[in-house]
Formats: structure tokens, C-alpha cells, sequence
């Protein structure tokens, strides 16, 4: 059964990486003289983590919060009073630099070529990769959107519950395994602050108990880190395998089979009966996770593109030409 999940999820990721409407891999292939678009932004990446490996887990959850709002379009990244970016869940959304600068090396090489939409989607594939996760062929061919407006944005909490963020993904038309995917995935080299789990450590849902499903010796290590009422916020690792905090692998699903999630609806997610048995096998194939995870970032990297002659590509991607 485990070899036959693989070759399914092989499959999927081909007829996947051929085309997604007018998104193609390769699309800048041949226009921009010599040089390669793609490698132009590679080596952004590549310095960027090699002084800072976060910048993955940073990447991954800009262009989640990019994709799930009005579409892979970089509406996140326009400033302006009331923008994408000065809604509270984007508050600490960062990496923006990192694709400004991407920006502009490719600026030089070719101007108004390349998408920032496109920079986005290739610069976190090139994170997932030099994080020791999959090299998966991205798509590209997109184009830059007009308007970013907060009152668009409506993106699950940590505490959501598995029916509703089923329902929300669902609503974007992925499934509950692509959702324990993208979830579980970017969670594996994510980082939170204590303020995030005080509750689960001490007063779950108000019942001034902390959260039965959370290991003992996790929840007493994690209350040594984050104590009650200190003004101190201190960073927690959202994967707690040890060696694996920074590595784009299965570990998030290892951990939350053991009671070992940081955030609710990753431990939700291992006991749920919608989404349990896909946890159990993730958790079980880091073979097969990173396979369904290129794939599903590849489809999360589709949704509501603008192609063709809609939209535009910015000179800069802070603000429309």
C-alpha cells in the first residue's frame, strides 16, 4: 500500500508540474537572453540562508498569505494604508526584502520580465530545496495584481479546528489532505512566539488547565521557556525533533503523533478522523511527504493566477507602475 500511495503522489506531481492553465515550468526559458531567470533568484536565496536558514519557514508563510487571500497575484507585498500587509495576520509576515532584491537582480538582467508573483513562488521553491526538502519544478508565467485592500484577508488562526480549516481550504478548492500538507509542512521549519501557546501551557480554553493533549514533559519545558506573565516573548521551534528544527521534512507529523505538536490544530490534525490516517502516513514516509508536499505547493502556487494580459509586471513590487 505504501509504494502504491508513492506512485499515486508521483503521478500527481507530474501531470501537476506540466501545466496549471497558462502557468508552464520553464515559461522564462529562452527570454532573457544568456541569462537564467530562475538561477538569478536561486542565488538571492542561497545567500540569504546561508546566513539566515529561518528565511525558509518565512518564505512559506508569505507565500501562503499571499496565494489564500485573492490568489497568487503579490497583492501582499503593495504598501499602502491599508493594504494586505496592515492586516494583523500579516503583522509579522516578513521576507519581503529577500524578494525586493530578487526584484532586482532580475530588473538588470531583463526589466519587466519577471512577475513578482513569479519571484515569490520560485524564491520559496529554492528555500523548501536548500532546506533539504523537495527541488519540485515550480510554475510560473504569472502576473502582478492591482489592489491589496486588509479587508480581504481572512486566513485561519492556530487554533482553528480541523472541520473549519477543512472548510476553509476547502473553500479554495483543496482537500484535507492538501490542507495537512500546507499545514503541516510550512510548520515543520516554522518558529512562534510564546504568547501564541500561553493558553495551551496554562488555561485552555478557559478551563484553567492546560491542554490535555500536549505531552507532560513538552508542556513543562515549553512553560520553562515561556513563563506565565513574563514580558518576554520568546521564539518557540514549531518542530521539536531535535537536529530538524530547520529541515523541510516529515518531523511536524512525527512530533504530533507523540503529542508533541506546538500548535493546537497541528495536534488536532493527529487525532481528528478526517485527517489522522494522512498524518499517520506522512509521519511514516518522509519519502512520500516530500513528494505530496512539491505537489501541493505547486497547486497552492495556481490558485487564482492572472496570466496572459491580465494584470501587470511590476518595475517594483512594493507598488503598481
Amino acid at each position: 500500500m505504501k509504494s502504491f500511495g508513492v506512485v499515486v503522489a508521483l503521478l500527481v506531481l507530474l501531470n501537476l508540474t506540466s501545466c496549471h492553465g497558462a502557468l508552464q515550468t520553464g515559461f522564462y526559458n529562452g527570454k532573457c537572453g544568456t541569462n537564467n531567470v530562475e538561477s538569478i533568484i536561486r542565488n538571492v536565496v542561497r545567500q540569504r540562508f546561508s546566513r539566515d536558514p529561518t528565511i525558509v519557514a518565512a518564505l512559506l508563510r508569505l507565500q501562503f498569505h499571499d496565494c489564500f487571500v485573492t490568489g497568487c497575484d503579490a497583492s501582499l507585498l503593495l504598501n499602502g494604508p491599508s493594504s494586505e500587509k496592515t492586516s494583523p495576520p500579516n503583522f509579522s509576515v516578513r521576507g519581503y526584502d529577500l524578494i525586493d532584491q530578487a526584484k532586482s537582480a532580475v530588473e538588470r538582467a531583463c526589466p519587466r520580465l519577471v512577475s513578482c508573483a513569479d519571484i515569490i513562488a520560485v524564491a520559496t521553491r529554492d528555500a523548501v530545496a536548500l532546506a533539504r526538502g523537495m527541488n519540485y519544478r515550480v510554475q510560473t508565467g504569472r502576473r502582478d495584481g492591482f489592489s491589496s485592500q486588509a479587508r480581504n484577508v481572512n486566513l485561519p488562526g492556530p487554533s482553528i479546528s480541523v472541520p473549519s480549516s477543512i472548510a476553509f481550504f476547502g473553500s479554495k478548492g483543496f482537500t484535507a489532505r492538501d490542507m495537512v500538507l500546507l499545514i503541516g509542512g510550512g510548520h515543520t521549519v516554522g518558529i512562534t512566539h510564546c504568547s501564541f501557546i500561553q493558553d495551551r501551557l496554562f488555561n485552555f480554553r478557559n478551563t484553567g488547565r492546560p491542554d490535555p493533549s500536549m505531552n507532560p514533559t513538552l508542556r513543562n519545558q515549553l512553560r520553562g521557556r515561556c513563563p506565565q506573565g513574563s514580558p518576554i516573548d520568546n521564539l518557540i521551534n514549531l518542530d521539536q525533533t531535535p537536529g530538524s528544527s530547520l529541515v523541510v521534512d516529515n518531523g511536524s507529523y512525527r512530533q504530533a503523533r507523540a503529542g508533541r505538536a506546538i500548535f493546537e490544530i497541528d495536534q488536532s490534525m493527529a487525532s481528528h478522523r478526517s485527517t489522522s490516517g494522512i498524518v499517520f502516513s506522512l509521519a511514516n514516509n518522509g519519502a512520500s511527504f516530500q513528494t505530496q508536499f512539491g505537489a501541493a505547493m505547486i497547486k497552492m502556487g495556481a490558485l487564482q493566477v492572472l496570466t496572459g494580459r491580465s494584470g501587470e509586471i511590476r518595475r517594483t513590487c512594493g507598488r503598481r507602475n
